[in-house]
């Protein structure tokens, strides 16, 4: 069992479990692991989003980086995916990303890319964790003129704008109206100071809100995981489209002219079809994760598709997309991966590929939108012992009880039961066609998982 990293990097409460102190260990630890064997100087990125801990980390990270010996340079305030373009546009050895994503502010976080722009996986992570706890640190150690040196390169910014306008500028330049208009909702987090930028220099009509950072109020009532702001100002201003990104950028949930969700399932149908159309769409495949609703396997067999399942996280998705070339994955929250471009979710990316493929098609957001139904679904947490959440697979009650749900929906419905990676709770997740049946039902699978594993 790892100590520090999660499903998704290091994410605690910033200055008392994220502290100066253990993030310090983490830099000096992770800077060895990734450039171990570079016979260079590593140079290694630091982006971080607009939480008021921000600084505290990143000085922290900081003296870490160059106590072992690397350079380090300070992109400043960019998203997710900003880091991971420039980690390999300009050949750097790792960098890092300071951010707790949708978390609220209190929250701060660490994730590692490697030089490829990619989260490091679970191995590195594990070995990383193994040099903090092995009190090799005082080892790494530089001394005299080889202690490293950082510099500020908040430029560079313009650098993910220019990657925008290289993808994207003829083909907007061809399909734009006057008429669409788009809201942007920055979650008041990292594309607050980009997003503008991009929209701005491809020419697209566009409305801007949640984008003045306090260092507090990154995520509060905004972005992708509060939509409700977002579908009301669409529908005041009778706008085309709305556009919400998380704190750090990598996820992007969308709002159609009639006021409806566009999740993360529905970008991918979406994009996909798109992406079929004009022969980009990589062996026809689709990458997602097993949370992803069932109408996204029914539209991919409906369509001919075929749709591919990993464990839940977005480093997974990456994998299997690697594996065997595909370059469309994503996840229902919004990560969307398009590897032709970037190998890591990007939500302004994935806005912008919505909107294209809505002015491509000369048709309504809504439109596009409906050809997947997705299938109501109920997530219910049961609490258990934290040793004992991963023996639900062991009990013959509990087994018994998911395989007759699953026959009885015959196709038209699923179980899916998934321990939390950080929390001591078995998520209980059922999928069908009637709401009030299958919370019924979820909630009675919850209640015995609870009793069984007290």
């Amino acid at each position: 069992m790892r100590k520090y990293f999660g499903t998704d990097g290091i994410r605690r409460i910033a200055n008392t479990e994220l502290t100066p102190e253990l993030v310090y260990k983490v830099a000096k630890a992770g800077a060895y692991v990734l450039s171990k064997h570079a016979d260079h100087t590593p140079t290694i990125l630091i982006g971080r989003d607009t939480r008021i801990s921000g600084t505290l980390i990143e000085s922290a990270m900081t003296a870490g980086f160059l106590s072992y010996g690397a350079n380090v340079k300070l992109l400043g305030v960019i998203p997710t995916p900003g880091v991971a373009y420039l980690t390999r546009k300009l050949n750097a050895d790792a960098s890092v990303v300071i951010s707790a994503s949708h978390n609220t502010f209190e929250f701060n976080g660490i994730k590692f890319f490697s030089n490829k722009g990619m989260k490091i996986p679970d191995t590195l992570e594990e070995e990383i964790e193994e040099v903090m706890e092995s009190g090799k640190l005082q080892e790494l150690t530089a001394v005299n003129d080889k202690i490293g040196t950082s510099e500020y390169a908040l430029d560079l910014i313009d650098e993910y704008v220019y990657f925008f306008r290289k993808n994207f500028d003829d083909e907007f330049e061809k399909y734009l109206k006057d008429d669409f208009v788009v809201a942007i909702d920055t979650a008041n987090g990292a594309t607050s100071v980009v997003a503008e930028k991009v929209f701005k220099a491809l020419g697209i009509n566009y409305r801007i809100i949640n984008n003045n950072p306090d260092g507090v109020n990154i995520n509060h009532n905004c972005g992708s995981t509060h939509l409700d702001l977002l579908k009301k100002y669409v529908l005041d201003n009778k706008l085309s489209l709305g556009v919400a990104y998380d704190g750090d950028g990598d996820r992007c949930l969308a709002i159609d002219e009639k006021g409806n969700e566009i999740d993360g399932d529905k970008l991918l149908a979406i994009i996909s079809a798109n992406l079929r159309k004009k022969g980009k769409l990589a062996k026809d495949t689709i990458v997602a994760t097993v949370m992803s609703n069932l109408g996204l396997n029914k539209y991919a067999r409906d369509n001919g598709l075929e749709l591919l399942q990993t464990k839940v996280g977005d480093r997974y998705v990456l994998e299997e997309m690697l594996k065997d070339g595909f370059n469309l994955g994503g996840e229902q929250s919004g990560h969307v991966i398009l590897l032709d471009y970037n190998p890591t979710g990007d939500g302004i990316l994935t806005s912008l590929m919505l909107i294209l493929s809505i002015l491509e098609e000369g048709k309504k957001a809504s439109e596009l939108s409906s050809i997947v139904k997705l299938y109501p679904q109920v997530l219910i947490n049961a609490k258990v012992n934290s040793e004992k959440k991963y023996d639900y697979k062991d009990d013959a009650e509990i087994k018994e009880a998911i395989d007759k749900l699953e026959k009885e929906f015959a196709g038209n419905g699923r179980v899916l039961i998934r321990p939390s990676g950080t929390e001591p709770l078995v998520r209980v997740m059922i999928e069908g066609e009637d709401q009030e049946y299958i919370t019924k039902k979820a909630r009675e699978i919850a209640d015995l998982i609870e009793s069984k594993l007290k």
